[in-house]
C-alpha cells in the first residue's frame, strides 16, 4: 500500500490487495474442495468468487453506466450469484472474476473519485462510496475464505507471505 498516494489510488491498491487474496485462497485445492459446501447455507470458496465477480460488475460497471456480461442476479433467487452451477467450471468462474476485475479497473481509472452513478436500487452514489463498499465487500468475503480454507486443509494466513500449511 503506498504511503503517500492520492485517495483513489490508495483505495484501488487496497481493493487489489484483497482481490489478490481471494484468488490466492483457491490455490492448491481441487475442484471438489473449491465447491465443497462448508456452512449450513452451502457457502463454498468458488461461490464466493462468483459472487465477488458479480458485484464488481454490478457496483462498478452498472452503477457508472458501463456494459457488463450477463450477471447471475435473480430477483426470485437471492443466492443465484453465489451458487456454482454443475456446468460452471472452476476455470470459467476464475475467468469471470478476471474479466470483472479488468472491467471494474477501467471504470475506476475513468471515473473521478467524486463522480456519481446510480446504484441498482436507484440511489446516487459516488465513486468514493463504491470503492469503500467494494473494499468492505471483498475484505469481508476474503475473511470468510480464510475460515473456509482453514476448515478444508488447515492452511491459514491473510496474505501469501503470512501463510502456514
Amino acid at each position: 500500500m503506498p504511503y503517500n498516494a492520492d485517495e483513489k489510488q490508495s483505495m484501488h491498491v487496497s481493493l487489489d490487495r484483497h482481490r489478490d487474496v481471494v484468488v490466492w485462497k483457491l490455490r492448491g485445492l481441487d475442484d471438489e474442495q473449491l465447491r465443497r459446501p462448508m456452512t449450513p447455507s452451502g457457502t463454498n470458496l468458488l461461490g464466493l468468487v462468483k459472487h465477488l465477480a458479480s458485484v464488481e460488475y454490478g457496483w462498478l460497471c452498472e452503477t457508472f453506466g458501463r456494459e457488463t456480461e450477463p450477471l447471475p442476479f435473480d430477483e426470485e433467487d437471492g443466492d443465484a450469484d453465489i451458487r456454482v452451477l454443475p456446468h460452471e467450471t472452476t476455470e470459467q468462474i476464475l475467468a469471470f472474476y478476471e474479466r470483472a476485475r479488468a472491467a471494474a479497473d477501467k471504470v475506476i481509472e475513468e471515473v473521478e473519485i467524486d463522480g456519481v452513478g446510480t446504484a441498482w436500487h436507484g440511489a446516487a452514489v459516488s465513486m468514493r462510496w463504491v470503492l469503500i463498499h467494494m473494499i468492505e465487500e471483498t475484505a469481508r468475503h476474503a475473511g470468510h475464505m480464510d475460515i473456509l480454507r482453514e476448515l478444508i486443509d488447515g492452511a491459514t494466513g491473510d496474505h501469501p507471505e503470512t501463510a502456514t500449511a
